[in-house]
Order: C-alpha cells, then sequence, then structure tokens
C-alpha cells in the first residue's frame, strides 16, 4: 500500500494513492488518449485504477463511454463501435471480453492495469497535465433500449456541466454535491449516472474510497474505517442494509455520513423510513434518468411528511400529468408523468430521432414512462409504468432484447416481459412464454439457459412462466399493464 488512508485520495480495497499519484497517473492516460483521438471507454469492475482511468479520461477532453462490466463481448462491441471509442482501459476481470470486444469494433486499443506493461505504458505518456486547450464534454452513455438495441445519450448539461478547459470545468464542478463533505464512497457501479458523480467530485480534490461490489457489512465497515460523508446508494442497497442483525448495526459507527444520495428507483416506505430512523435525515432521493439527470428530489425531512413521494421537481424542470388523450389533469389526479423542460432540450437519443420524438408530448416536454400525480403543494408520486422498462436492483432493464432472444428459441410461440414485485430488488424480469406445443412445452431451465448464453445475466428474465395466451390486441399489441395486473397473484 501507498500512503495511508488518511492521506489518501483514492482508496479500494488493495490500496491507496496519493493526490500526486492519482493525478500522475490521471494525467498520462489523458496525453495517451489524446494520443489516439476518439472517444475512451472504460470497461471495469469498480476500483481505484478505474476511477483514476475515468479521471484521465476526463482531463483528456474525451467523452468517455462507461461501459457496463457484465456486459458480454458483443455488447460491449457496439458501444465501442457506435461511440467510435479509440481506447478502452479494462480491468482484470474484463480484459479478455475488452479484448474480444475491441477485434469486433474495430480501431480500438486496450490496456489493462493487471498487463505486466500497464506502468511502461504509463511511462510512454509525458510526465504533467496535458495543455488546458480542448471543452471538457460529458460522458456518453448507454441506455436500455426499448426496440431491443441500446441507445447512446449524453449526460444533460444539468449533470455534467459541459466547459471550454479544464480550469472552467473543475470550478463549475466545485457545486458538485459532494464536494466539500469528506470523503465519497463509490459502491454502486461506476458505468450508472450517480456513481460517475464521484469521478467529478475527485477533478475538484474529493477523497474517493471504492468497493467492488456492493456488500452491506462491508458498506458499513467501510463507512465506519474510511469515515465516508458521502455515497450513492440504490433502493435495494438500503434494503439489504435495513435487513442486517440489530447487533451488527448497533456496533456500526455511521456518523460521519452527512449525505446518502438514493437513486435508481422507488424506495419502499418502510425501508426508507428504517435507514433514516437508523442514520439521521441524511437522505436526499432523486427521481430522474441518464437521459435528462434528475428531475424531481426530495430531503429526508420533506419525505417524513409526505412519505413516498420522489419530491418536487428541480430546475429546469416542472411536472405535468396528462390523460391518454394528451390533456393536463388537475392536482391529485393520477395520469402519465411528463417534465417539462425549460430549457427547451428534453431527452436527446445520438442518431435517434425517432426515439427522442417518442419521448416527447411537445417540444421539450418528455415522460420517462411512468403513471403518477402531482399534489397541490408539488409533490410528486410515481404510481405505475406505461412503459415497457423495468428497474431491477436500481437497473433499468428494457425486455424487448430478452423477448427477441427468447422468441427464437425453437419451443416458444410468443414472450412478454413484465416487471413484478420482487422483496429485494424492487422489481424483477419476468418472461411470460406462450409455448408452440403446450402439450411438450420447452423446459424452464432450457429456457434460461438458452437466455444465459446469449445475453447478459441481468438482462435475463429471473423467472419464467409459461402461459396459454398474451391477449394481443387484433394489431398485435400487448397490454403490458393488464399482463401484470393479472401475473401479481399468479403463482410463480
Amino acid at each position: 500500500m501507498t500512503g495511508s488512508a488518511d492521506d489518501a485520495l483514492v482508496l479500494d480495497a488493495d490500496r491507496s494513492w496519493t493526490a500526486a499519484e492519482v493525478w500522475d497517473a490521471a494525467d498520462r492516460i489523458a496525453h495517451l488518449a489524446r494520443a489516439r483521438g476518439g472517444r475512451m471507454a472504460v470497461f471495469a469492475e469498480n476500483a481505484g485504477p478505474a476511477v483514476i482511468a475515468h479521471l484521465g479520461g476526463l482531463r483528456s477532453g474525451a467523452s468517455v463511454v462507461a461501459v457496463n462490466s457484465h456486459l458480454a463481448a458483443p455488447e460491449a462491441a457496439y458501444q465501442l463501435a457506435t461511440g467510435e471509442v479509440r481506447l478502452v482501459i479494462a480491468g482484470p476481470a474484463t480484459a479478455e471480453r475488452a479484448r474480444e470486444a475491441a477485434a469486433l469494433a474495430g480501431d480500438c486499443e486496450v490496456r489493462s492495469w493487471d498487463d505486466a506493461d500497464w506502468d511502461d505504458w504509463l511511462a510512454s505518456a509525458p510526465a504533467g497535465p496535458p495543455p488546458d486547450d480542448v471543452p471538457i464534454v460529458p460522458n456518453l452513455l448507454f441506455t436500455s433500449g426499448t426496440t431491443g438495441t441500446p441507445k447512446a445519450t449524453h449526460l444533460p448539461p444539468n449533470v455534467f456541466p459541459p466547459r471550454t478547459s479544464w480550469a472552467e470545468f473543475v470550478e463549475a464542478t466545485r457545486v458538485n454535491r459532494f464536494v466539500g463533505l469528506g470523503r465519497h464512497l463509490v459502491v454502486a457501479p461506476l458505468h450508472h449516472t450517480g456513481p460517475l458523480n464521484a469521478v467529478r467530485a475527485l477533478a475538484a480534490g474529493t477523497p474517493t474510497g471504492v468497493l467492488g461490489r456492493f456488500d452491506a457489512e462491508q458498506t458499513l465497515q467501510a463507512i465506519e474505517r474510511w469515515h465516508i460523508a458521502s455515497t450513492t446508494l440504490v433502493p435495494t442497497h438500503l434494503a439489504r442494509l435495513a435487513a442486517l442483525p440489530d447487533e451488527v448495526k448497533a456496533r456500526s459507527d455511521v456518523s460521519s455520513l452527512r449525505l446518502v444520495f438514493l437513486t435508481g428507483a422507488a424506495c419502499p416506505v418502510d425501508v426508507k423510513r428504517a435507514i433514516i430512523d437508523w442514520w439521521g435525515p441524511v437522505v436526499l432521493e432523486a427521481y430522474g434518468a441518464t437521459e435528462v439527470g434528475v428531475t424531481a428530489s426530495i430531503t429526508s425531512e420533506d419525505w417524513l411528511a409526505h412519505p413516498g413521494s420522489v419530491g418536487r421537481s428541480v430546475a429546469p424542470y416542472d411536472a405535468v400529468v396528462f390523460d391518454d388523450e394528451g390533456r393536463a389533469v388537475p392536482h391529485g389526479t393520477e395520469g402519465r408523468l411528463y417534465f417539462a423542460d425549460r430549457t427547451g432540450r428534453g431527452i436527446v437519443y445520438e442518431g435517434d430521432p425517432e426515439r427522442t420524438a417518442a419521448a416527447h408530448i411537445a417540444p421539450g416536454v418528455f415522460t420517462l414512462g411512468e403513471i403518477g400525480k402531482v399534489d397541490e403543494d408539488g409533490f410528486v408520486y410515481v404510481t405505475d409504468r406505461f412503459s415497457d422498462m423495468v428497474v431491477t436492483g436500481g437497473v433499468n432493464v428494457y425486455p424487448a432484447e430478452m423477448e427477441q432472444v427468447l422468441v427464437a428459441h425453437p419451443g416458444v410461440a410468443d414472450v412478454a416481459g413484465i416487471g413484478l414485485p420482487h422483496p429485494d430488488l424492487g422489481e424483477q424480469l419476468v418472461a411470460l412464454v406462450v409455448p408452440v406445443d403446450p402439450a411438450a412445452p420447452p423446459s424452464i431451465e432450457d429456457l434460461q439457459s438458452w437466455c444465459e448464453d446469449r445475453l447478459s445475466r441481468f438482462k435475463c428474465p429471473r423467472q419464467i412462466r409459461l402461459v396459454d395466451d398474451l391477449d394481443r390486441n387484433p394489431l398485435g399489441k400487448l397490454d403490458k399493464r393488464s399482463l401484470r395486473a393479472a401475473q401479481r397473484g399468479a403463482a410463480g
């Protein structure tokens, strides 16, 4: 280990890095990324070197693509090719898949911090920062695809402040909610918007600890050992923390916490109340999406007065609810939840004007696909979903990819993917399968293996149910709200 936790700018379970070490590595990566041109990707599990790689890509002025570390090589190759990535930084668990993906994408160099020549590669770059002569631009991330293909979108201006120089960017980043509180903990995967906030906070000098993956007890231990002041968690994390034995909670010192940024999905009321009772009013919940950032938020104090709400709209957004015919409805009336962007931007999917248009009911007025209501005080409540999206463990999954894979099975006549409640994950992806031959249907195990051989595990259904019919309408469309309602009471 280099240095100690007290003087580390970045640390993980294996070692720590001083500010001089962090910036030396990040600056050299920035030089090397500029020499390659194009975008840079980080395709790696959570670790100190992954955070430093993200920082280097940010410093270079490249639009860094944060690739989900669970993706299979063909899935990652699509993102590398679409993003015109020229340099990939990988970790030990992803290096082989990264090289396979790069070969499929073409014209893409892969470097892993586990390679024998990693230090030599870094040393081949000049020491010191690159010239401050290029704009600092947002990450390019990929959302789940409604039609089976992930869509590229830049982080929006209210999340990532693009600036014409590094100096301007760092100054603008000082308003980041994590800056100035103390050490930040990264435990959610770094391909999500919330955890990527940590990289920008690091750019402004925020010391950062990194856990490889979430484990409730290990997270508590890290909070105490590293004196964590802030972190980003999703409701599944809170549920697992709240479920810990009372004796574990009693011996855990969480007094250093000042801000827990909660995002990713709706949080069960009893879980959130238990965490606030335990940790105090440090939870700030945010509702939004990668494409638009935070659209509504709520403090612990406001949530205790309005349990179940995701908060009031935040600038530049205003919540508005429409009925199925596109007419605005009064306060307290349930309908399709939209947000009006005062800047006129709304949602932008790169190279996909059709999906961009489909998200809007009017210019700059967009939906995240959910049913909700707004009370007279402006507090937003999300009650259901009219889009296909399933939020499982804080991860957004559209069933389309899974549906396309399963329907290709020779024993499957039709399939629909829906989200059903799950006590730990919030929702789980469930496949409803109509067999070709009801008298001799394929086995559940065979269908599960068929999916897992062709998709990342997080895109595969956690449960498969055989059904007689999906009740498609005469145009072949599904009413997934009705399917969800019917299946909630069905035996799994």
